[in-house]
C-alpha cells in the first residue's frame, strides 16, 4: 500500500505530462502562457517538475519557448521562473543534440542541408566558442540548432555549458516580462518598474548581437 501511495503521484504526472505531450504536438501552433500557466497550476506542487518537463518536451518538438518563458514569469517569478525555464530548455536543448548525434542524424542533413557546412567549419575552427556564437546571434532557429550542432564534433560538455551560459539572458528578460505581464494584470503598483526592468532586459539582450557581430569584426581586421 505504501508503495503505490508513492508510485500513484509519479504516475500521474507521468501521464499528465505525456498527454500535454501529445497535444503540443498536435496544436503547436496554438499554445499560449495562459493555457500552460492553467496546466501547470493545475499540477500542484509538482508544478515546476511539470513545466520543466513540458518546456523540455516543447523544445524537441519545436514549439516556440518564448510562451513557455512567458509562463514561467506568470508562474513563479522573475527568478525561480528564469531558473526553470532554463533548465527546462536546456534538458530539451540537450536532448535534440544527442538525437542529433545518435538517431536523427541523417534526417538533420538533409533537413538543414548547407547550411550544416558552416556549422562544421565553425565548430572546428573556434569549438565551444562558436556554440556560444549561434545561441546568442541567431543564424539559425533556435530548436533546429540543437539538432545540427549533435552532427558536428563539439563535445556535450562544452555545448551544455554554452548553451546554458548564453541562454541565460534571453530566458531572464522573457521570464521577467511575463512576470510585468502577471503584475500588470493584478494592478500591482509594482507592475511598471517591473515592466521597465523587462524592456531593459529585452533591448540588452537583442544589442547584444550586435555587440558581438562589431567585436569578430574588429578581430579578423586586426593584423596577428
Amino acid at each position: 500500500m505504501k508503495r503505490w501511495r508513492v508510485l500513484l503521484p509519479r504516475i500521474v504526472l507521468g501521464f499528465a505530462i505525456v498527454s500535454a505531450a501529445t497535444w503540443l504536438m498536435l496544436e503547436r501552433d496554438h499554445v499560449d502562457p495562459v493555457l500552460i500557466e492553467r496546466f501547470v497550476r493545475d499540477l500542484g506542487p509538482w508544478g515546476p517538475v511539470g513545466h520543466i518537463a513540458l518546456f523540455a518536451v516543447s523544445t524537441i518538438l519545436f514549439v516556440p519557448g518564448i510562451v513557455f518563458s512567458l509562463a514561467g514569469g506568470l508562474l513563479f517569478g522573475p527568478i525561480w521562473g528564469t531558473m526553470y525555464n532554463l533548465t527546462g530548455a536546456t534538458i530539451g536543448a540537450t536532448a535534440a543534440f544527442l538525437a542529433g548525434r545518435f538517431v536523427a542524424g541523417d534526417a538533420v542533413r538533409r533537413r538543414t542541408g548547407r547550411r550544416l557546412e558552416p556549422l562544421i567549419t565553425g565548430v572546428e575552427a573556434e569549438g565551444w566558442r562558436f556554440v556560444a556564437f549561434v545561441r546568442l546571434v541567431p543564424l539559425f532557429p533556435f530548436n533546429l540548432i540543437n539538432y545540427a550542432l549533435g552532427v558536428t564534433r563539439i563535445s556535450l560538455k562544452h555545448y551544455v555549458l554554452a548553451t546554458v551560459v548564453c541562454m541565460a539572458p534571453g530566458a531572464l528578460a522573457y521570464t521577467w516580462l511575463g512576470y510585468a505581464g502577471r503584475e500588470a494584470a493584478a494592478g500591482n503598483a509594482t507592475a511598471i518598474r517591473h515592466g521597465a526592468i523587462a524592456l531593459a532586459l529585452l533591448a540588452a539582450v537583442a544589442f547584444l548581437p550586435r555587440l558581438i557581430r562589431q567585436y569578430l569584426a574588429r578581430n579578423r581586421s586586426t593584423p596577428s
